[in-house]
């Protein structure tokens, strides 16, 4: 079995289907699905997706690019949320230096207050990181003690990987395993220690190859799991059964 620990359900693309693409998810071993925040509405949706699917998890949180409409009542919400039995993160939050819609400074004091309000309420967090390698690394050193969660979509160095695991982070792998110039990311998801490796699709977006270009969904997972197994030269139900028991540790999932 498999947990899908990164998607966007609540997202439009999905409106259309979205018990469809959960039932197709359960058929392919996906047991259960993390829906991720990234606006206070999303994050309202996922809340709301999670109590009406019994496989579906949510994280709350306001991503770097809406940064900027960060408001005091919204840490009131989003801690009001994570009382939920159902909500199980603070996330999708973080730093993304390839768009700016928010600027700099902007998204380093929002991700800040957001990982406080983690450390408060005990719950791990997801994090966004674009582009922003170093001031990341530099705020988590800071501000990210008492905490721990997952660097999704991780896009950095083997070094960079080999820190954040010492320092007690997970890293989430993606549909750009799977892409022809995936670049460093082979080489972290071979050396990381599996008890630190989460599996994520970030649907509807990235993907993989056989389903490049196509939206995305939880059931696709599969063949990110696949090419990992095969990467690290073991048998793909070890390496379901270990990322499953390592979602279910951080995540603190039934």
């Amino acid at each position: 079995m498999l947990i899908d620990t990164h998607a966007h359900l609540q997202d439009e693309q999905f409106d259309s289907d979205r018990g469809e693409v959960i039932a197709r998810a359960l058929a392919a071993g996906v047991e259960r699905i993390i829906n991720i925040g990234d606006t206070i509405e999303s994050s309202a949706r996922g809340v709301k997706l999670a109590a009406d699917y019994p496989e579906l998890y949510a994280a709350v949180g306001i991503h770097p690019q809406e940064a900027g409409q960060m408001q005091p009542s919204h840490e009131e919400l989003l801690a009001s949320w994570a009382k939920l039995p159902k909500v199980v993160a603070i996330g999708e939050i973080g730093l993304d230096y390839y768009y700016e819609k928010a600027s700099r400074e902007c998204q380093k004091e929002v991700f800040i207050r957001q990982l406080d309000l983690a450390r408060q309420i005990h719950l791990p967090v997801c994090i966004h990181d674009r582009d922003a390698h170093g001031d990341l690394m530099a705020i988590l050193a800071k501000e990210g003690k008492g905490l721990t969660g997952v660097i999704h979509c991780f896009s950095g160095s083997w070094e960079m990987a080999r820190e954040l695991v010492r320092s007690g982070w997970y890293i989430g792998i993606d549909g750009p395993l799977t892409f022809k110039n995936a670049a460093k990311l082979p080489e972290v998801v071979c050396q990381v220690p599996l008890e630190r490796l989460l599996i994520e699709t970030d649907s509807p977006y990235l993907a993989p190859v056989p389903m490049r270009g196509k939206r995305n969904e939880p059931a696709h997972v599969t063949h990110v799991a696949r090419k990992a197994a095969e990467l690290r030269q073991m048998p793909f139900e070890e390496f379901a059964a270990a990322t499953t028991k390592n979602a279910r540790n951080l995540f603190g999932l039934a």
